[in-house]
């Protein structure tokens, strides 16, 4: 059991890698510093989205409009990185 949350846990940095970076992706994207035209960014793009949005778009419809800011993926990261340090060590304490 403790192996299966050590591999959640794993799981969960992933994530929060593949975050991070749709973050700058995005901003890349925005920026103008890499085309979006080009089909291996736009498929990296489809790719990260749809790893992504299943959890980003709860929380975007949840929070009030704020302009352009978006600040569900810091809400994202803070959820996984909650799950990482409080939840999953509290599951190993209770199997052990």
């Amino acid at each position: 059991m403790l192996e299966l949350l050590g591999f959640i846990s794993y799981l969960i940095t992933l994530y929060t890698y593949v975050i991070i970076a749709s973050v700058i992706l995005s901003w890349l994207m925005a920026f103008g510093v890499i085309n979006a035209y080009n089909p291996f960014i736009r498929s990296l793009w489809q790719g990260i989205n749809a790893v992504t949005e299943p959890l980003l778009r709860p929380i975007r419809d949840a929070l009030p409009n704020m302009g352009g800011l978006d600040i569900s993926p810091i809400i994202l990261l803070l959820a996984c990185y909650f799950v990482q340090s409080v939840v999953l060590p509290n599951i190993a304490k209770l199997v052990v």
